[in-house]
């Protein structure tokens, strides 16, 4: 019996909580969207005025610190140069083929050499990772 009171009980009190009325939560009025749009408007306003008078300016260390900090992530010629990413090295092979006959009717082929890379791909270096060994 206590458990029917108790639920009871609740279910009213959860019904009452949702019974407002339209005039309360839109109160009626002859303001316009527009004049509501420009008085919430006319309060950031002045907040930013607020926040304005609080800023103060940097000073000549605060400055520099700015710059240094923006300069060491901007790209320019300078710091193109450095390579983030460096190729690992790899060395050219040199391979001599001998004078030999080829084709279907052999033609003699005069001896010559050829140079290709040791890698097929091209790999490069993480960054921090030690070259100088290599």
């Amino acid at each position: 019996m206590k458990t029917y009171c108790l639920f009871a009980l609740l279910a009213a009190l959860l019904l009452a909580g949702c019974s407002t009325s339209k005039e309360e939560i839109l109160p009626p009025g002859d303001a316009t969207m527009l004049d509501i749009w420009q008085h919430n408007a006319g309060s950031a306003r002045t907040t930013t005025e607020a926040r304005s008078v609080l800023r103060r300016g940097l000073t000549d260390q605060e400055s520099q610190t700015r710059q240094t900090l923006e300069e060491s992530y901007t790209r320019h010629a300078e710091n193109e140069i450095q390579q983030l990413f460096p190729r690992l090295p790899n060395p050219d092979m040199v391979i001599y083929i001998y004078p030999h006959l080829a084709g279907s009717e052999p033609a003699p082929v005069p001896g010559y050499s050829s140079v290709f890379p040791f890698y097929s791909r091209v790999q490069y270096a993480l960054p921090g990772e030690r070259l100088e060994a290599l």
